[in-house]
């Protein structure tokens, strides 16, 4: 027997529907969802400072839909959607009166606590007031909650791929040494937590999947050994195929060494293989000690921000930008603020001030820059009204030692004892929490010698990209070893900041995985202070892996075919 597990949501404002079309459309043993990106914690505090909940409404309103039914059927559900209020939204569903057994873990929040606050990707220290502090806990609570006879288990701050492992724990019994089962449920959870992400969503070859107007979410077919079968629904649209598990694999990561606080999975060794339409088989996972720490993610108020935006046409654009910036900084001088960030990405023109002082960042500003109107460039007109400067907040990763969190769970009210079993830790030999140094090839690739054609890399090469506080990943793969063996000869970093000049004064991590016909780049400071603070029009950097796909390389004529790649 097989544990079926279906993602219904991978972000706070996904597709409401999707619940009830995971529970109608299919078997399933349990229904999971993920609404807490690093974003979202953010928002929450946000809402819980307005008076309004700090956990995600959505999923109460998915659960009256779908609640019943999951009872009648004995379909367990998990969710992180509690955010930051995992009691209240515990208290929320079972205000629908429908008898279900709701669990809830906390202990993630950690504002108490004595943390160091040393920036895990600079390296500062925070000397800012905190707003939200939570640390990602593992999947044993949620597993001690379904074993004692949960129906529904809401938590906070938990790690995306503890919704899968913490079912897989409870359903075949893994002890804290099963490190490759462990392992292999946790890039389960990994595939699935993004939702149609897995299924054909944001794929670069978006031509291969059919009806995408109705793809379907999709779910794992999770077996006692930690292997597993990624599937969708009969009938829905989209697609499952290495290529789509490969990109989703590639989402938000940094080394081929995937910290976790229940295990450390090793992504290269990742084995995948086509076992039928829309089945994707995920096997031959090795697990390492998880680290003695957990992450932390802090968030705090930053100040305020604004943003105008101005269209620029016709002839001698950079001498336009130049003589409205020349009239803006006349007004309000440039230096006055804390930080401004200038974007010219023809037509456009983007000016962002943040300060801490409301007033300045906001009508002071914004309407200094529409008084320019009748005396700036011939041309001239904005994108955005004058407007108030918004708060803005900054996101803050730390680590906290593991022995410092305790997670509690509740059924019913009453506080369970559960054995916490501690995992399996690293030795002192082992890096805590911290991923180990890049890797760049010496592999001299098979087709050197060969012809080239000037083409877009995307001819041959998908990419999926995302956020990670103020980082951005970029993973970019290929279908064959062949390919392979020419990418990770001839994609260097300095291979992509010549194609991505935007990039060139930052720092650029390489890491190979060629399991997955795949490079992963983490390019550090991108996204400045996080998502929240990032002046970028792309602020969670979702198009870094398409711009780079659009770039022209000389390619080997063996790889490239009149009718797409190969």
């Amino acid at each position: 027997m097989v544990l079926r597990i279906a993602n219904c949501s991978g972000f706070y404002g996904d597709r409401l529907s999707a619940a009830r079309e995971m529970v109608e459309g299919g078997p399933i043993d349990v229904l999971t969802g993920d609404w807490l990106a690093e974003l979202t914690m953010l928002i929450l505090a946000g809402n819980r400072l307005k008076g309004r909940p700090g956990y995600a409404p959505t999923f109460v309103r998915q659960m009256e839909q779908v609640l019943g039914t999951c009872l009648e059927r004995g379909i367990k559900i998990v969710s992180n959607a509690g955010g930051l209020d995992p009691q209240g939204c515990a208290a929320a569903i079972e205000k629908l009166g429908l008898a279900a057994k709701v669990a809830y873990v906390t202990g993630d929040d950690v504002t108490g606590h004595d943390l160091d606050l040393v920036n895990l990707d600079t390296g500062e220290k925070l000397a800012e007031p905190v707003l939200t502090a939570n640390a990602y806990l593992g999947a044993r609570p949620i597993a001690a909650a379904l074993s004692a006879g949960a129906d529904v288990v809401v938590t906070g701050r938990v790690t995306d791929a503890a919704l899968v492992t913490g079912p897989g724990i409870w359903r075949y019994g893994w002890r804290p040494g099963d490190l490759d089962a462990l392992a292999g449920s946790v890039v389960a959870g990994h595939v699935i937590e993004c939702g149609c992400q897995a299924t054909g969503g944001n794929y670069s070859f978006f031509h291969e999947v059919p009806d995408l107007a109705h793809c379907g979410f999709p779910l794992v077919e999770l077996h006692e050994d930690g292997s597993s079968v990624v599937t969708k629904h009969p009938g829905t649209g989209g697609l499952v195929s290495v290529g789509t598990v490969t990109a989703q694999l590639l989402y938000e990561i940094g080394s081929p060494r995937y910290l976790g606080p229940d295990v450390v999975a090793r992504f290269d060794t990742i084995e995948l293989s086509q076992e039928g339409p829309d089945r994707v088989r995920v096997s031959g996972v090795k697990g390492e000690p998880a680290p003695d720490t957990l992450k932390v993610a802090v968030n705090y108020l930053g100040g305020y921000r604004n943003t105008m935006t101005l269209m620029l046409t016709g002839l001698e654009l950079e001498e336009k930008a130049r003589i409205a910036q020349e009239a803006i900084w006349a007004r309000v001088p440039r230096e006055s603020f804390d930080s401004v960030d200038v974007s010219f990405d023809p037509p456009l023109l983007r000016i962002t001030v943040m300060d801490r002082d409301a007033r300045k960042a906001g009508r002071a500003f914004s309407s200094a820059v529409v008084e320019t109107g009748l005396a700036s460039y011939p041309g001239f007109y904005g994108l955005t009204p004058p407007g108030d400067a918004s708060p803005y907040g900054v996101y803050w990763p730390t680590l906290i030692p593991a022995g410092e969190v305790t997670a509690r769970v509740f059924l019913d009210g009453e506080e369970l004892t559960f054995e916490d079993e501690s995992p399996v830790t690293a030795g002192a030999d082992e890096p805590a929490g911290r991923e180990p140094a890049p890797v760049t090839s010496a592999a001299v690739p098979s087709s050197e010698g060969e012809p080239t054609v000037d083409a877009p890399l995307g001819v041959i090469a998908g990419a999926r990209s995302g956020d990670k506080g103020g980082n951005a990943n970029l993973g970019v793969w290929v279908r064959t070893p062949e390919q392979y063996a020419w990418l990770a000869g001839t994609l260097s970093v300095e291979r992509l900041k010549e194609l991505l000049p935007a990039l060139g004064a930052l720092k650029v991590d390489r890491h190979e995985f060629a399991n997955l016909n795949a490079l992963n780049f983490v390019v550090h400071g991108l996204l400045g202070r996080g998502v929240a603070a990032s002046p970028r029009l792309d602020p969670q950097a979702k198009a870094l892996g398409e711009e780079l796909r659009a770039r022209p390389m000389p390619i080997p004529v063996s790889f490239v075919s009149p009718d797409g790649p190969r």
